[in-house]
């Protein structure tokens, strides 16, 4: 039994074995999130960090210098579906033209069926926005799990691992990858400061958002393997 389990381990590529892992992880924290949005009331950890993005007594004004505000909403704009839609198309686009379809079509279907996705659980849970600190840009739809986090951590991580199989050199590849997750970090800070989700709200969409983006990169690598999509397709 124990030189199956050793063959099995052996068997199994680092990077396929850290992706089941951020998978795994990912599920479990959104689980673990999904229980304190159910809450009647607002968890403690919600409440103490909206709190802290604004001046002590005043809820309606934000930390830092007036330019702040301005630049955030610009980071924030980096994960709304105008710009990702766009981003996607681009790159779909430049796929195409360069014969890469399957490429292109695996791109499609990961951020399209993020965008599914994420509406489909939002109607699930249904959490209003926090009203505890005023809002600095205007949102309509429900707050969890955060769009902008979840499609920004579906779109860039999938475009950046895209991006480093044709960079050379390690160094390279971890920039680019590193600059995919800061990305995503920013974007999902920025709604926070701006006070249109709590702060579970982000963490769930990162884990739904690096769950199902590593997904997909497991299934593009096993059509890949089985020579459904070839690896310059």
């Amino acid at each position: 039994m124990k030189d199956t389990a050793s063959t099995l381990l052996n068997r199994i590529e680092f990077p396929v074995l850290l992706a089941g892992l951020v998978i795994a992880g990912g599920l479990w924290g959104f689980e673990e999130l999904m229980e304190v949005a159910r809450a009647t009331t607002p968890h403690a950890f919600d409440t103490e960090i909206l709190l802290a993005f604004r001046q002590a007594g005043q809820p309606g004004i934000p930390l830092g210098p007036p330019w702040l505000e301005g630049a955030v909403r610009d980071i924030t704009s980096l994960g709304s579906a105008s710009v990702l839609v766009l981003i996607t198309a681009a790159t779909v686009i430049y796929l195409m033209l360069i014969r890469r379809p399957g490429t292109a079509l695996l791109i499609f279907v990961a951020v399209a069926g993020g965008q599914v996705l994420s509406s489909l659980l939002k109607l699930g849970v249904d959490r209003p926005r926090p009203e505890l600190v005023s809002h600095l840009v205007s949102e309509t739809s429900l707050s969890f799990p955060s769009g902008h986090a979840m499609l920004s951590a579906v779109t860039y991580l999938t475009l950046g691992s895209l991006a480093a199989r044709f960079v050379h050199g390690r160094a390279t590849k971890i920039y680019v990858l590193s600059l995919a997750v800061l990305t995503t970090v920013l974007v999902g800070v920025s709604r926070i400061y701006l006070g249109v989700h709590w702060p579970s709200d982000v963490l769930a969409g990162w884990c739904a958002g690096f769950a199902w983006a590593m997904l997909c990169w497991l299934v593009a690598r096993l059509l890949q393997r089985r020579k459904v999509v070839s690896d310059d397709a």
